[in-house]
């Protein structure tokens, strides 16, 4: 694997029109682009094809990354990479999303119309939870469930990191990719970790926010938010 400096270099003359340059970096990440095409083996689509479609994700991550994003080149081509084999599998149609989530999403959407038109105005989470026996964190994680795999990488407008960053602790970029997207690390919370961390990453909540809805202040927030964030990076590591 390339060290940070020389990949950076790399990635400079690539995007300098160096074909050289891009076909070195593409043949250095190539076990990343396989650790990720991995997870997609049993979508009725050739290897071949799987590995076509990660290494076009990798050579736009090369054309789009700025070196002065502060965050490593790897952690900034997972989801590019990631994003264009579940872009063609969706196309494809062969992405299916569980038939239970999504029955439990249309009725949580039927009733928030229905409750916009009787009240004029939104439900609120609480609201949506009793009406359906649910804790608050399960209603948001059905709301998100079908897109939170790419909302780890979007980043917080207070810090400028995503959830991905901020659990990754210590781990290889591929222990990362392996274990970061499973729904067990955030199904294993407590209802109220949960929705923490729900409106915090995948709502765009700010701490500010989340306080007012929780009834603490921010500084309470900020605490509980690190604690869990700890909690999840103990999980994934093991």
């Amino acid at each position: 694997m390339l060290d940070s400096e020389l990949t950076l270099q790399l990635i400079v003359e690539a995007q300098a029109g160096s074909d050289r340059a891009k076909q070195e970096l593409v043949e250095h990440n190539l076990p990343l682009i396989k650790s990720i095409v991995r997870r997609y083996r049993n979508k009725q689509i050739e290897y071949e094809d799987l590995m076509q479609l990660g290494t076009l994700g990798l050579v736009k991550a090369i054309k789009h990354f700025d070196t002065g994003y502060g965050v490593r080149f790897s952690t900034y081509a997972v989801p590019m990479i990631a994003g264009e084999i579940k872009r063609f599998i969706r196309d494809d149609g062969a992405i299916k999303v569980s038939r239970s989530i999504k029955s439990k999403t249309q009725q949580i959407n039927r009733f928030i119309d229905e409750y916009r038109v009787k009240n004029g105005k939104e439900p609120t989470v609480e609201e949506v939870a009793e009406a359906f026996g649910l804790e608050s964190g399960e209603v948001i994680f059905y709301m998100d469930s079908a897109r939170y795999p790419l909302s780890i990488y979007a980043e917080s407008e207070e810090d400028g990191l995503t959830l991905a960053d901020k659990i990754a602790g210590k781990g290889t970029p591929d222990d990362a990719i392996d274990k970061m997207m499973l729904k067990e690390v955030l199904l294993s919370l407590e209802p109220r970790e949960r929705k923490i961390i729900m409106l915090r990453y995948f709502r765009d909540k700010t701490q500010s926010e989340i306080a007012r809805e929780l009834g603490v202040s921010q500084v309470q927030v900020s605490r509980l938010e690190a604690k869990i964030l700890k909690k999840m990076r103990e999980q994934l590591e093991g």
